[in-house]
């Protein structure tokens, strides 16, 4: 058993849960989901980031607390992921006292390593409220924030806590070319290669009169305490949550995969990396930076004014179709859209007709001419995954080729094809009809059951309500959650009753059949 921390980036407070926080979540979730039918020890990690200057503004135009709102918010989000199926064993909330400790102590040792780190300045420039970052003069158009056109840029002038990023550059670029596969896909590594080329500066990492922060261990010459900036304070949360800096931490950390939007790879691909270099501590074995989920050709976002209603997205066709539409139609390493007419049109093609119907239809035949028994068919059983297309599938998801969840996909619908193929092929209602071929019908229901056995079973990272559902009607025994990729060659249906039921995937109303 191998042991696999999984983290996604903890979501900000400010809002109600969108499109791209689900996207992240739901891919994320299916590549834990994946590594639990491998066998693997998962800790999967998710949560919200609930301090700084955002959070307090939208508390305030609420008339509550930070800490009341946060609260609220913090529910939304749980709330949401339970109806997605998103199957954390964590959930962070850097307001808990313990994430507050750990962040000070994480500071306290990198200051005891190099006191001169963090050093003091006076600085002035323009601050995104919406990112809580300066922004550099090739990150604002027109005046504006590149990531949030619609927030006016703060002109900030104070004097912080310096962090000296510059001292670590030349290790995030050994770092960044020494190990290729630490930030992903390749697009997103050539990007920071191309950030260290024009030369990092050093970041403030305290904010002035800030007050729903972290206070920052060190005070200023003047006595001052200021408030820890927001992503000093988040960062650290994939640390803190395996109980640092308290004895047996390291049994946890460091975490094998960062899963994070391609906006902020730079803060962890950059700065997170620095800032445990500084305190000595491991290093995440990857970051993992996938795209945008677009509407219309534009990314959603609550500032932007770009949203769509997320449980009306849910509701159209049920948690786990949306999972799939998503993970099927948008890439996990690039930017891909989202249309209610690709969502119809995917879940009719997909899964009502291809997949549902070859389980219904299956089912049914098992129940008219087996009395509902699978039967032992041959012994040679013919098998109707290809080889190549299963280690692609492994490969899309274990890390080999990256973190695709799509191609995974891609590939699995391959060999549903497959199976919708040698249906229209052996004809099994024919079959029925003549007595002389009992033993080859019997051998071609007993395969394509086994064949669904094996959907379901690659199916459930994706699809995990569904896949059970359909464990259940096959009759197959346990819970297809702990059953293994290792246990799919051995899976042999003889004796399982099927039941029907409801199809998996009723057909739209609108394009129902007539009398239907």
């Amino acid at each position: 058993m191998s042991r696999f921390y999984l983290t996604t980036a903890i979501d900000y407070a400010n809002g109600d849960p969108h499109l791209g926080h689900a996207f992240e979540k739901i891919g994320a979730d299916a590549i834990a989901r994946y590594h639990r039918q491998r066998g693997d020890d998962v800790q999967f990690l998710i949560g919200m980031d609930e301090h700084g200057q955002k959070v307090a503004q939208a508390a305030a135009a609420r008339g509550v607390t930070p800490q009341a709102f946060v609260d609220e918010i913090a529910a939304t989000f749980q709330r949401m992921w339970a109806r997605l199926g998103i199957s954390y064993d964590q959930f962070m909330r850097t307001t808990a006292p313990a994430h507050k400790h750990g962040v000070r102590a994480l500071i306290d040792r990198i200051h005891q390593r190099n006191p001169d780190d963090f050093y003091e300045k006076a600085y002035e420039g323009w601050y995104c409220v919406g990112c809580e970052l300066f922004k550099r003069d090739d990150e604002i158009v027109d005046g504006k924030c590149a990531l949030h056109p619609t927030r006016t840029l703060e002109w900030t002038e104070e004097r912080n806590w310096f962090f000296r990023l510059t001292r670590y550059q030349d290790f995030v670029r050994r770092l960044l070319v020494e190990r290729p596969h630490y930030l992903q896909p390749e697009t997103r590594r050539n990007e920071i290669l191309a950030l260290l080329d024009q030369g990092l500066e050093d970041i403030s990492v305290t904010r002035a009169r800030l007050t729903w922060a972290i206070p920052f261990p060190l005070r200023t010459s003047t006595g001052e305490e200021q408030g820890t900036w927001v992503w000093f304070d988040a960062l650290p949360n994939y640390l803190t949550a395996t109980g640092y800096p308290e004895p047996g931490y390291e049994a946890r950390w460091p975490a094998q995969l960062h899963v994070v939007g391609k906006d902020i790879t730079r803060l962890h691909a950059v700065i997170w990396p620095a800032m445990l270099e500084a305190a000595g501590l491991a290093l995440p074995e990857r970051v993992w930076g996938h795209g945008f989920v677009l509407l219309g050709g534009e990314r959603f976002s609550k500032s932007a004014g770009v949203r769509l209603d997320l449980g009306e997205s849910i509701d159209r066709f049920g948690p786990d179709a949306f999972r799939y539409f998503l993970l099927r139609e948008v890439p996990f390493d690039a930017d891909g859209s989202f249309s209610w007419e690709r969502f119809e049109d995917r879940y009719t093609a997909d899964l009502a007709n291809a997949f549902g119907n070859l389980a219904s239809r299956t089912i049914a035949m098992l129940e008219k001419y087996c009395d509902g028994v699978v039967p032992a068919g041959t012994p040679n059983a013919v098998d109707l995954a290809d080889a190549a297309d299963l280690l692609e599938y492994h490969a899309a998801m274990d890390g080999t080729r990256g973190y695709l969840p799509h191609e995974a996909l891609q590939r699995l619908w391959r060999s549903v094809a497959r199976a919708n193929e040698y249906v229209q092929l052996q004809q099994p209602w024919a079959l029925a009809k003549d007595p002389a071929a009992r033993e080859t019908l019997e051998h071609v229901l007993a395969s394509l059951v086994r064949q669904l056995a094996r959907h379901a079973i690659y199916l459930a990272p994706f699809m995990p309500t569904k896949a059970a559902e359909l464990w259940r009607r096959l009759g197959a025994p346990g819970d297809i959650a702990t059953t293994r990729f290792a246990d799919v060659d051995a899976v042999d249906p003889t004796g399982w009753r099927v039941s029907k039921g409801e199809p998996l995937f009723p057909r739209p109303e609108a394009q129902a059949p007539a009398g239907a």
